[in-house]
């Protein structure tokens, strides 16, 4: 559980070199953004409180959790939709997650591209 805190505490948005992640884009979104990822790390950790959770029900708030950048989505740029999605990617390696079901292809690019 310490894992879900360590991820919430620290500061998001900042330029990653080893991501080639240049920092926030727009500097008024980053409070939003964080906001956001934090309150899906809570309902990760909310899940994993409740012990025995199927892959199905973290991917479910993977896809809860994204649509709550609908509103803004339109202003974010290619590299933070791309941090989103590793954020997402840190939460589902706290829980052990292989897959998220398609859904950071989907906030990603608009479809999943490993479907024909």
């Amino acid at each position: 559980m310490a894992k879900f805190d360590e991820f919430k505490n620290k500061e998001k948005f900042l330029q990653d070199n080893k991501l080639f992640y240049p920092g926030i884009s727009d500097l008024r979104l980053k409070p939003i953004l964080t906001e956001k990822i934090n309150i899906s790390a809570d309902d990760f950790k909310t899940l994993a409180d409740k012990g025995n959770v199927t892959s199905k029900e973290y991917q479910d708030a993977i896809k809860k959790g994204l649509d709550r950048f609908a509103e803004i989505y339109i202003d974010l740029d290619t590299e933070d939709r791309e941090r989103v999605c590793s954020y997402y990617e840190e939460l589902m390696d706290i829980v052990g997650l292989e897959s998220s079901d398609g859904h950071l292809n989907n906030f990603m690019y608009g479809f999943d591209p490993t479907i024909k």
